[in-house]
């Protein structure tokens, strides 16, 4: 083929006629399939929630008659009703225990994280191996001798007692997420803090704890929705039902309302709040905690 019936043909010196077969997708065709699915996975994830939201404010019959009907009148007094039902305690006792153990975790997680990605020392390593290793087996395993040392110490059926176990559970995942985001810190940054005089404690509250904002509030989030949903170890490690959980509330809640759908979608929608609040406030935080997270 001579250039001249190349350049007629629309094609640069040394390219062939692409096949129409092969030509790429449009991009407003890539777009919209990623905008279908991401819009059947939106209404897969928020369509439960929603139906049960809509069901915390009607009553049994209405649910009864139209399963998924939008509410004609928003029977508000049912939250009240859920809340003076027990559910006051419940939620008391669970906030006191999950931020208790969260704050506890987050702080203690933080400084040994530091401690393991900025100084060398012996055993630093075996540390490491160590709050790894932990991560990989179940937390179920640990349930009996947990429950045995409790009782030893007569911590058992205690709020303390659970709070220290939630702890127990959480701090080595706390501290090995938390190590991957302080090892990147650059090194420069301590030193111009040395050259200024800062101490081992001042750099780890002025320096590492503002930089590392983003990947603790992630680990935060985190620790208080699993603590908050947590439901095993409170079941065993709690008997006195002035000292149960959401968790347990809900499950004795649903014994004495088995027949009221709507006040148990009352009483799900009362545990589910809080975390919803936790989430509109750090989700910012959340994402660009896990985004910094994603490359190691």
């Amino acid at each position: 083929m001579s250039q001249s019936a190349v350049l007629d043909a629309g094609l640069r010196p040394g390219t062939e006629p692409q096949d129409p077969a092969r030509r790429p997708l449009p991009r407003f065709f890539g777009k919209g399939v990623l905008a279908v699915v991401l819009g059947l996975y939106t209404i897969y994830t928020l369509g439960p929630f929603l139906w049960l939201a809509t069901m915390s404010v009607r009553t049994t019959a209405e649910i009864s008659a139209a399963p998924y009907a939008w509410p004609t009148v928003f029977r508000w007094e049912q939250y009240r009703t859920a809340w003076e039902s027990g559910f006051a305690v419940y939620f008391w006792n669970s906030a006191i225990v999950v931020v208790g153990a969260v704050v506890v975790v987050t702080l203690i997680g933080a400084a040994a994280a530091h401690a393991l990605a900025r100084y060398r020392f012996r055993g630093n390593r075996l540390i490491y191996s160590i709050l790894f290793s932990s991560i990989i087996f179940p937390p179920q395993i640990t349930l009996i001798s947990l429950y045995q040392i409790l009782v030893d110490y007569n911590l058992y059926n205690s709020l303390f007692g659970l709070a220290l176990v939630y702890i127990s559970l959480q701090l080595p995942l706390t501290v090995y997420l938390l190590e991957g985001f302080f090892a990147r810190i650059p090194q420069d940054l301590f030193d111009a803090a040395k050259m200024d005089g800062y101490g081992d404690l001042e750099i780890f509250w002025r320096i590492v704890l503002p930089v590392g904002m983003p990947a603790i509030a992630t680990t935060l989030i985190l620790n208080f929705i699993q603590l908050w949903n947590e439901f095993l170890f409170a079941v065993v490690l709690i008997t006195d039902p002035d000292k149960r959980t959401l968790p347990i509330g809900i499950r004795a809640f649903m014994g004495d309302h088995f027949q009221d759908i709507g006040m148990i979608a009352t009483g799900v929608m009362v545990s589910v709040i809080p975390v919803i609040i936790a989430y509109v406030f750090f989700s910012e935080k959340l994402i660009r905690g896990m985004t910094a997270g994603a490359i190691k």
